[in-house]
Order: structure tokens, then sequence, then C-alpha cells
């Protein structure tokens, strides 16, 4: 059997990593969040109003018998609301053992990116708020800003969303 040294070999190794996102629109605006953490994409559901809720707290939805929290996604980052239309849909994601559904504009499909084509935002690269961006993806034809999810849905937030279901 030969043996070999490996600090001896020359050669370097390029280790590309890559991960995929769900990517959706809010305006004029490409969004992704980690497919990992996205548990289904639904139509538009009619919602229960929820007194007393934060600004951003649509109400609830029945999926499949269970009561989830739905947050508008354009309120919680700070755009306009809008009137739903047949494109609108709900991302239903898991955040600390609670499944929460967010309502964006349309879907599109599911991007695999690769980490060198992603860099930290500007400060200011929307009129949204950017402690919520992870990084911002650059492709070939377009940018897309990749949303982290624990961030925009922190511990004290769920503990509001959850605390007036």
């Amino acid at each position: 059997m030969a043996e070999f040294n490996i600090s001896n070999t020359t050669q370097k190794q390029t280790i590309y990593k890559t991960f995929q996102v769900v990517s959706f629109n809010l305006g004029n605006e490409e969004f992704g969040i980690d497919i990992l953490n996205v548990q289904s994409v639904n139509r538009m559901l009619e919602i229960t109003d929820i007194p007393n809720s934060p600004n951003f707290l649509c109400g609830i939805i029945n999926l499949r018998g269970d009561a989830i929290p739905v947050i508008d996604l354009r309120t919680r980052l700070g755009f306009e609301r809008k009137n739903y239309d047949d494109e609108t849909r709900i991302i239903l994601v898991e955040l600390e053992n609670n499944l929460l559904g967010f309502i964006v504009d349309s879907v599109n499909k599911v991007i695999e990116i690769d980490n060198n084509t992603t860099e930290q935002p500007p400060q200011m690269i929307t009129s949204m708020n950017t402690e919520f961006i992870s990084s911002i993806a650059k492709l070939s034809d377009r940018l897309i800003i990749i949303l982290d999810i624990k961030k925009l849905f922190s511990a004290d937030t769920l503990e509001e969303i959850f605390a007036t279901e």
C-alpha cells in the first residue's frame, strides 16, 4: 500500500458551497429565503382577524386543521400594503418549533445560489430595514435579497405573535 503525505501536495481544492432559496416578490424587488426553513407555499386562504394584534399580523388561517398566524411581509419590511390578487401566496415556515405564514406578492421558483455570488448588503440598498437581510445574491441577470427569517421573526416577535393567537 502506498503512503503519501497530504501536506506535500501542491494542488489546492476549492470547495464551492451552494444553498437553495425560495424566491418571491414584494413590489419590484425579488427576495429569497433558505428553502430549509420553508414548509410549503399556499394560495391565499381566508384570514381570521385577531383583535389587538401587532400591525403586521394579519390574523390566522386554518390549514389542515391547524390555526397558523399569518404575517403581512410587506408591512413587516416597511412596504405599503396592497390588495391581494391571484398571484398572492402564503409561504409557511417553521421557526422555533412554531408554524408561521407570511404573505408575499408572488412566488417565483427555487433557485440554487453559489455562496461565492453573495455579499453583505450595503446600508441603503432599499427603502426597507437592512437588519433583516442576510446577504445579496448577484445572479447574472438580477439581484436577490436573501432574508434572515430568524432576525425577521426574533424570539420577542414570535412571543408577541403567538401570545395573540
